[in-house]
């Protein structure tokens, strides 16, 4: 073999190595990739319901429904035009009450339930995501702490 077929032989296992490095990484970042949606969004089909995704809206007042000897609750997510039921096992956050924004992250059953493994409540009054606010707008909603 010449020294120009070995440097060939070489440059292809390094270009080859790179390749293979690159996919397994994108294909790493895809599987933790979470969209944040609404429940508009969802109704709508606009998900993928075997993906993993955060999703966002007011906690409705008198959808909190503790489970006796368990941490399982039971909550429904609005923004304002559509509602997702939510099931959490776990200790919510302080901030989160009925009324007030939040989020939860996890995947749909086939009911359409989603199964959260982690919710988050905001953390003040001026803080809202984009998009809840937007669609809490379009749905004729005010968001909590607005003014009107």
């Amino acid at each position: 073999m010449t020294a120009r077929q070995r440097r060939f032989l070489l440059l292809a296992l390094v270009l080859a190595v790179l390749g293979l490095g690159g996919a397994l990484l994108l294909r790493a970042f895809q599987s933790n990739l979470v969209f944040f949606v609404t429940p508009s969004q969802v109704v709508q089909g606009e998900v993928n319901r075997a993906d993993t995704l955060r999703l966002g809206g007011l906690v409705q007042p008198g959808s909190i429904h503790r489970e006796a000897q368990s941490l399982r609750v039971r909550f429904v997510l609005s923004d304002g035009g559509h509602q997702i039921p939510v099931v959490y096992e776990g200790v919510l956050p302080d901030l989160f009450v009925a009324g007030k924004g939040a989020i939860a992250q996890g995947r749909l059953d086939a009911s359409g339930t989603l199964q959260a493994a982690e919710v988050l409540a905001k953390h003040d009054e001026n803080y809202m995501p984009a998009a809840v606010h937007d669609a809490l707008k379009r749905h004729g909603a005010s968001a909590p702490g607005s003014q009107p």
